[in-house]
């Protein structure tokens, strides 16, 4: 019970930690600096994650792995959406 609150609340940290950069994005309109294709790589390596989170869940564990990974696939999702997005008015 411990670790998967362990888990759940360091999964939710690390989803959390992209927000301020969506909100600088949203403030400033500018992803000149940001890389796309490492946000690809990682939307890439979440989803893989995913799909393990939904099997592990599927037979009665890792809720909380299924949790927080589809709050982190949900928020480097939308940083790409406003890359993508910014990226084409420059």
């Amino acid at each position: 019970m411990l670790f998967s609150v362990m888990q759940l609340a360091g999964g939710i940290i690390l989803s959390l930690g992209w927000i301020p950069q969506i909100v600088q994005i949203g403030k400033s309109k500018s992803v000149s600096d940001l890389n796309l294709k490492s946000y690809l790589l990682m939307l890439l390596g979440i989803g893989l994650m995913e799909a393990y989170a939904i099997r592990l869940a599927a037979s009665g564990v890792g809720i909380a792995f299924l949790i927080t990974n589809t709050l982190s696939l949900c928020v480097v999702s939308t940083l790409i959406v406003l890359v993508i997005r910014y990226r084409s008015r420059g």
